[in-house]
């Protein structure tokens, strides 16, 4: 049901519980958890806090995130007056959210929202019915009718029951409350051993009043590695993709030193490779690959050798600016491939850092990337261990254009 009323006179708090690791969604290799994740060049979080934000009653958002994510959310460069700092998590959602409320108690709001980093798409249709509702009861929340039938099993094997699938609803986010009852709520859910799988479960618990008004089909939680496709396509639209392929080569010399750059890692060896910046061959031509695959040109278009600035940089930095390039063109990566022809220095034992750093750069998962060293069996320049060659291939679905 959608409920219409004017609450413009009561004060509302946002809490964004952001405080979990995001394990399944990282099943991929994902660098970052999920909340830090971007979905269409923009992160999840950032996404999610942005959606209230856009909506006029809401006077104050406070994240709630894990101890060890101050630096990733500090990245995401949110700047409006209306978003605290954040504060830290506990081990569960359920007490996360609970020191999300400890943190508001000074500021007394009428009514709080509490909503999942992993749900960005709250519409602001969405979130008004959920405050509208707080004027007849207690507690509210988005909830979609269940479609499947829904199949009871002691021990995921027998079924012993089927349910009336007419009275399930699938529960969504935000979910808002009076906030002093709902405070008062968690105290006291707090002090019992039981572990509550949603807000409003705790105020069923507590007794109180919880409506539910329609939820949205796209208001998605991300929980698992194709949800992020699901969103992508959610926030694309229906735009037609197609997928290009660039390919990239790069060529640099040794000289005298003691490491080099390859793939973003250092490597100790008898030499080092000879360039204007890090001289690291591998991004180079993942550079000019990931390039090519969108028509932008090559890497010493972007970074002319000419300038002084680029003296000595991290080729990590030209990787990054070809990964924004593609999330502008409303693209995203598929896959990456990159062929190091070396005699030396050994490269197997790297290649998972290097993997990590590419994917840490472009923010894509590990898996999308490959890295293969071989040697040219002693010819040529590779083979006299004059220098190092690498070539790579990129993969990249961008929307198409007639």
């Amino acid at each position: 049901m959608s409920v219409c009323s004017d609450m413009r006179q009561k004060s509302i708090a946002v809490i964004i519980v952001a405080a979990g690791m995001g394990e399944r969604a990282s099943a991929g290799g994902a660098p970052d958890p999920k909340q830090y994740r971007n979905v269409a060049g923009v992160p999840v979080l950032k996404r999610t806090i942005e959606a209230f934000l856009d909506h006029p009653a809401i006077e104050r958002i406070i994240p709630v995130i894990h101890a060890t994510h101050s630096e990733r959310y500090a990245a995401l460069g949110v700047e409006d007056g209306r978003v605290l700092p954040p504060v830290i998590g506990g081990g569960t959602r359920q007490a996360s959210v609970l020191e999300g409320l400890k943190a508001l108690a000074p500021l007394r709001p009428d009514l709080v929202l509490i909503q999942d980093a992993a749900r960005p798409f709250a519409t602001l249709d969405l979130i008004g019915d959920v405050i509208a509702v707080l004027d007849l009861y207690e507690g509210a929340l988005p909830a979609l009718g269940v479609t499947d039938t829904i199949k009871r099993s002691l021990d995921g094997r027998m079924v012993v029951a089927t349910e009336d699938r007419g009275q399930l609803y699938a529960a969504q986010t935000p979910q808002g409350f009076r906030f002093g009852q709902i405070f008062s709520a968690h105290m006291r859910a707090s002090t019992i051993r039981r572990q509550f799988t949603d807000d409003a479960e705790i105020a069923e618990w507590a007794g109180l009043k919880v409506a539910m008004v329609m939820g949205g089909p796209d208001n998605i939680k991300i929980t698992h590695p194709q949800d992020f496709e699901r969103a992508e396509r959610i926030v694309l639209g229906d735009l037609p993709m197609e997928t290009r392929v660039g390919t990239g080569f790069d060529v640099h010399p040794f000289e005298p030193g003691d490491a080099v750059w390859l793939g973003g890692v250092r490597i100790p060896y008898k030499a080092k490779l000879k360039g204007h910046s890090d001289a690291d061959v591998a991004l180079h031509a993942l550079t000019d690959a990931i390039l090519g695959a969108i028509g932008e040109g090559d890497i010493g278009v972007h970074f002319p050798p000419s300038d002084m600035q680029w003296k000595g940089a991290a080729s990590s930095v030209f990787l990054k600016h070809a990964g924004d390039l593609v999330t502008k063109a409303g693209g995203r990566i598929v896959n990456l491939d990159v062929t190091i022809v070396c005699e030396g220095p050994r490269i197997a034992q790297h290649v998972p850092a290097m993997q990590a750093v590419i994917a840490e750069t472009l923010g894509i998962a590990t898996n999308r990337i490959a890295i293969k060293a071989t040697t040219s069996e002693k010819l040529g320049f590779t083979g006299r261990e004059e220098g190092i060659v690498a070539m790579a291939s990129a993969s990249v679905e961008v929307p198409r254009v007639d």
